[in-house]
């Protein structure tokens, strides 16, 4: 089987690399990626893309079709990844995240790879009151980067996918450790306050409501929807992916890691605006068809596994929000070393003089 990995220099790419490299041995892994965080590696023994059978870098606004011939399954991670970096730069955003996204999904269909993978999220539900959401549910997007995942979902319902079977696995909020760690992630966040300054200060009042799933169970969901007959679940599928017991309110995220962590505290801002982005979610349907994948890490494993990873890594600083393990600052430095353009594509390097 021959798998090509969008975005995979990225934080879910290493984990699901060595996932796959495990559970699928034999298969022929390709790599593509821009390279924007291929530098931010976190205690990392060894290159991870060593497991990979070849690494191939380019804009995925760019990607070239035939990159795809006697590809089996395409597992899209690319992405403007989260709600800061959709802020500052919405219309490369849409650009990315939808048109290219789009794009790809028809070269992939056309060119006859079997599996089509769109790592979608959650978010989409935005400020959801009442009982968790179900994928029949309305969508209410209150970002960027959640419009660009509704938005890529929506289109895939107009292509002809022809014999191509297509899942968007609506993931809960990402957590847990890898080679390219993120600490823009509130779990990763909340552990890395605890290590560094022994406080956690919950910004909101503590109340919303997020899912979690460990990073590792994001590679166990992939797996599954690369090898997904059309015969479960339909051609084509959305659905959330994560499980029923893993919704939880940030203040208790706040808290599972104060015990983890001796001596942290934890401070709420009892008095904080209501935060809209609060959803409970209903993963009823993953259960229901994947009942083999549903997410084994649970909670204290994940803040177990980044304590200890972080210790390992020797990890002290309390400064790490201006760091490139935030995402949206490894941009900005590319930025204003004028690597990159405004519009997010790399530039020639320009070599001061003298």
């Amino acid at each position: 089987m021959r798998i090509l990995i969008t975005g995979n220099l990225g934080y879910v790419g290493p984990v699901l690399t060595r996932f796959l490299r495990e559970n699928l041995s034999e298969a022929d892994l390709i790599g593509f990626d821009t390279g924007f965080f291929g530098h931010c590696l976190s205690g990392a023994s060894f290159l991870p893309e060593a497991l990979l059978n070849r690494q191939v870098f380019g804009d995925i606004r760019e990607l070239p079709p035939d990159l795809l011939d006697r590809v089996d399954a395409v597992v899209h991670l690319s992405a403007i990844s989260n709600d800061p970096m959709g802020s500052k730069f919405e219309a490369v955003t849409g650009d990315i995240n939808q048109q290219a996204t789009v794009r790809l999904a028809k070269l992939a269909a056309d060119r006859g790879v079997k599996n089509f993978v769109f790592a979608s999220s959650c978010s989409m539900y935005g400020y959801a009151e009442g009982g968790a959401r179900k994928e029949t549910d309305p969508t209410q997007p209150l970002t960027a980067y959640a419009r660009s995942k509704i938005g890529s979902e929506n289109a895939f319902a107009e292509l002809d996918l022809g014999s191509m079977t297509l899942t968007s696995l609506r993931f809960a909020t990402a957590c847990g450790m890898s080679d390219r760690l993120r600490l823009d992630l509130v779990l990763n966040d909340f552990v890395a306050c605890a290590i560094t300054s022994g406080e956690i200060t919950v910004l909101s009042d503590g109340t919303p409501w997020r899912p979690l799933i460990d990073v590792e169970d994001m590679a166990r969901a992939i797996t599954w929807a690369i090898n997904r007959k059309s015969v479960v679940g339909g051609k084509l599928l959305s659905i959330n992916a994560g499980r029923d017991e893993s919704n939880y309110q940030v203040r208790d995220l706040a808290e599972a890691v104060s015990r983890q962590v001796m001596g942290t505290k934890v401070s709420i801002n009892a008095h904080a605006p209501p935060d809209k982005r609060s959803y409970k979610v209903d993963f009823a349907l993953f259960k229901s068809l994947a009942p083999d994948q549903i997410p084994q890490v649970m909670l204290d494993e994940s803040i177990r596994r980044l304590r200890e990873g972080l210790t390992d890594m020797g990890f002290a600083d309390r400064n790490f929000r201006t760091s490139n393990y935030m995402r949206l600052k490894a941009l900005e430095r590319h930025l204003e070393a004028r690597r990159l353009g405004p519009d997010l594509r790399w530039r020639p390097l320009i070599h001061a003089r003298g």
